[in-house]
């Protein structure tokens, strides 16, 4: 696969500011072995779905060796595919048969850290004077003999990990497997661009680069003192001060060599810094994931405790960040859902009476939205949260770690799990439910985790038999980014912030104007459209406004007055 014909990569440096990519987290995908496990070849063999969807970029999510303690975010060996999920060989297939269908793939790249059973840290912790020592973060115990300074893990517990053999302690960010590399190491750098040129090669035509505002790290490793929510030490290795300039170097070395599309996840960033990661200019990456809208329902920043979200505060972030990034020239991923949250169906709006009404008015209103969309398997034809009963059924090792510490801290064991069903990243990860037969199609054999048993009536083949399924919703929405050029350049104006009920947006460019009004509650509402776009409308639309998109059987006259049933959702168009 070395030296691939790359000729199909479209050449334009913002190909992507037209395309929708399409998640996929391949443990479970499709299974073609019956292990219960999705595979590489399992991806393959849906590729026409994908392709019949419309979709243009598909993010494979990490299948490299790994002791999967982190679902594969814990990589043990980036040159290697995971047994479980098949051989280089199937991952050249996929590649080639992607290429074949003029789609691109992207692969999730993780090096803000690696698995301790890398053989880079295994041979670290050998020995103070190994060659690979300085490849990860150490430091000498606190003069109590504690960890060096009181940085908390993301996924609960102390942040760093006592090493015997050496007297130290190794910082680890995430689990206590997962030992945060030293980038201020060139070694280490060029290790990455290593990484990214081998699979380059393979074919790859993008990169997902995982919490990658995390890599660089204030040296003075300081306690943090509490001043700035949540005081568990991320203010000093978010966004860090040489992580710029890191990113730069590969721009330089890799992404611009391969004409890469590149997305950074971002965590516990601003606004200001996404700018920053994502203007062409500063020849960093393509676009950034932030995820402040996705803590509406926080209360005080806190996951693991429950509130209904805050709807104004979804539209104020969503407003902040599409016209900060606009004047600021950035780039934004739009997403809604993610292998790490639950599904937002279920979280924002109605799963069950208003279920197809409310997965197409969360796709209507992102998609009229400036950026690239990511679609994450199964949001596409309505897939929710699971019911789960037991502790015993969940997977995720945050989730289970959360689960202790909230007993620890008073709660009983059905509010711990009240919490969790909630919270947990498992609820995006039960399998895809491609048809009713057992398990949705996803496997023979036993899945590694539970399906959701609403499975029989939400599933791929009841929705391609179906015209009117979110699935063919996604499928016009897809098609309409691609050919109505407002929803790539239109300047975004929210219609009206304090609305309890309705969000609506206008996008606008010279020749027209996009109008999106969407219905967030399970009631009637009215909206009333601004005087001087009702103007506007009714002085230079001459009877051209066009519905292009809407989830309800009859849609209202875009008119100033418009009266929305529960969850409706439309997009209009005057030129």
């Amino acid at each position: 696969m070395k030296g691939m014909n790359r000729a199909l990569i479209p050449q334009d440096t913002d190909w992507w500011r037209k395309s929708v990519v399409y998640q996929v987290y391949p443990k479970s995908f499709n299974d073609t072995t019956g292990k219960g496990i999705g595979d590489i070849r399992g991806l393959t063999q849906k590729l026409d779905y994908l392709k019949d969807l419309g979709v243009d970029i598909i993010w494979l999510q990490p299948v490299y060796v790994s002791p999967q303690r982190d679902n594969g975010y814990d990589v043990a060996d980036y040159y290697r595919i995971n047994p479980d999920y098949g051989t280089m060989q199937d991952f050249e297939e996929l590649s080639q048969e992607i290429q074949a269908r003029g789609m691109h793939l992207m692969l999730d790249i993780v090096v803000n850290h690696s698995s301790t059973e890398h053989v880079w840290f295994q041979e670290a912790r050998l020995s103070r004077d190994s060659e690979y020592r300085d490849y990860y973060i150490w430091r000498n115990p606190a003069p109590d003999g504690g960890p060096p300074n009181n940085w908390i893990s993301k996924f609960g517990g102390p942040a760093w990990q006592y090493d015997e053999t050496t007297n130290q302690y190794f910082l680890t960010l995430f689990d206590k497997t997962q030992a945060d590399l030293n980038w201020e190491n060139p070694k280490v750098r060029q290790e990455v661009v290593d990484i990214l040129e081998f699979w380059a090669e393979k074919g790859v035509d993008g990169f997902r680069m995982d919490v990658i505002n995390l890599i660089s790290k204030d040296q003075r490793f300081l306690n943090d003192d509490g001043s700035t929510i949540p005081g568990d030490g991320r203010k000093y290795y978010t966004d860090g001060p040489h992580v710029h300039e890191y990113l730069r170097e590969l721009h330089e070395k890799v992404f611009a060599k391969y004409n890469s599309v590149t997305v950074g996840e971002m965590s516990s960033t601003s606004l200001d810094q996404c700018i920053r990661y994502s203007n062409p200019e500063r020849k960093e990456l393509s676009m950034t994931f932030n995820f402040h809208h996705l803590k509406v329902d926080y209360p005080n920043g806190q996951k693991w405790e429950l509130m209904p979200y805050d709807f104004k505060m979804l539209k104020k972030l969503f407003s902040d960040w599409q016209i900060g990034m606009q004047q600021g020239g950035g780039w934004s991923a739009l997403f809604f859902n993610n292998h790490d949250q639950p599904r937002a169906l279920s979280r924002f709006l109605d799963d069950g009476e208003y279920h197809t009404e409310s997965a197409k008015l969360l796709a209507t209103t992102l998609h009229g939205l400036q950026g690239t969309p990511y679609i994450f398997q199964g949001e596409e034809i309505g897939m929710a949260n699971p019911k789960w009963s037991d502790i015993e059924e969940f997977r995720d090792v945050e989730s289970l770690n959360t689960y202790r510490i909230l007993q620890e801290q008073g709660k009983s064991e059905e509010e711990a799990l009240n919490i969790i069903r909630e919270r947990s990243r498992d609820n995006s990860r039960t399998p895809m439910q491609w048809d009713s037969t057992p398990n949705a199609g996803f496997t023979t054999g036993t899945p590694w985790i539970k399906v959701d048993e609403r499975y029989p009536q939400i599933n791929v083949q009841a929705q391609l038999e179906d015209p009117n399924s979110i699935y063919y919703h996604y499928h016009k929405l897809i098609r309409l980014r691609k050919t109505v050029q407002v929803i790539t350049d239109g300047e975004y104006q929210c219609l009206d912030d304090a609305h309890p009920q309705v969000y609506a947006y206008q996008r606008s460019n010279a020749q027209e104007t996009l109008v999106v009004i969407s219905n967030f509650s399970g009631q009637n509402a009215q909206f009333v459209l601004p005087d001087s776009l009702y103007s506007q409308f009714k002085n230079q639309a001459s009877g051209s406004v066009e519905l292009l998109i809407g989830n309800t059987k009859h849609a209202p006259e875009l008119d100033q007055v418009i009266t929305l049933t529960p969850y409706a959702s439309y997009m209009w168009i005057f030129r």
